[in-house]
């Protein structure tokens, strides 16, 4: 898919990682009337064997609903965000009415308008990372207690990978609070940039340089796999489930 000065290409990665099942889905839809308009978007669920697959599950069939009636040219892509976090967050707490699970799930997404801004919106710790090149442009900031302790200056973030607490989360979907909602606005995306959103799974066994480093260097296809298996690899047997997105903005060939 071509953009002004650059080509888009991009690649998704699963992976159940060392757990007996896979909570975490991920999709990238391609906007079906509108070319050059995409939707990443990522669940990481949570609570027991079936019910963070159903809260997961509901993140999914959400945004493809939403994204199926978006309209690039007149709709707000940050509402159309909001309103996927809501309603998303509204049907896991009652799918969680009728079982005795407690599903809850984290949220990224990021949405790529045809002129080539960007918005996106997370809710949890699974993270959106944007590249130029090597370097980091902008990533988001964990919903979680050790992110808490790094705002404070207690902890470094290196020392938050490895902090005893670092599973616990200050907000997600399915709780019985409001989930968080942070969001971010790119003006114009460049050829050179890269965006990736990842699970936890993913972005615990890596730094930014590294991350940085895969994604300038390989294709998306090649950069999913490689940090799928790198990830299963540092895991060392314990991993978590895996899911990953990445979109590249490579440049046209003079």
């Amino acid at each position: 898919m071509k953009g002004k000065g650059y080509r888009l290409s991009a690649s998704t990665g699963i992976h159940k990682g060392d757990r007996d099942y896979q909570q975490d889905q991920v999709v990238l839809l391609s906007h079906p009337r509108v070319k050059g308009c995409l939707l990443a978007v990522l669940a990481d669920g949570m609570g027991g064997r079936s019910g963070g697959r159903k809260a997961s599950d509901q993140v999914m069939m959400t945004a493809r609903q939403l994204f199926e009636r978006f309209d690039p040219v007149s709709d707000d892509a940050f509402a159309t965000l909001k309103q996927l976090l809501e309603e998303a967050h509204t049907v896991i707490k009652l799918t969680a009415i009728s079982t005795e699970e407690e599903p809850h799930s984290t949220l990224v997404a990021f949405l790529i308008n045809p002129g080539g801004d960007c918005y996106w919106a997370h809710a949890g710790d699974s993270r959106i990372y944007h590249f130029h090149g090597q370097q980091l442009v902008k990533r988001t900031l964990d919903h979680s207690y050790v992110q808490l302790l790094v705002n404070r200056g207690e902890i470094t973030d290196e020392q938050a990978n490895f902090h005893p607490k670092s599973n616990i989360l200050m907000g997600c979907l399915g709780t019985d609070k409001e989930p968080p909602m942070d969001t971010h606005f790119i003006a114009k995306l460049r050829a050179g940039d890269t965006l990736m959103a990842c699970s936890d799974g993913v972005w615990h066994y890596f730094n930014n340089d590294e991350l940085g480093s895969v994604l300038s260097t390989l294709t998306p296809r090649e950069a999913s796999e490689f940090l799928v298996q790198k990830a299963r690899s540092r895991a060392r047997g314990s991993g978590d489930n895996l899911s990953l997105v990445i979109v590249k903005l490579e440049p046209l060939a003079a």
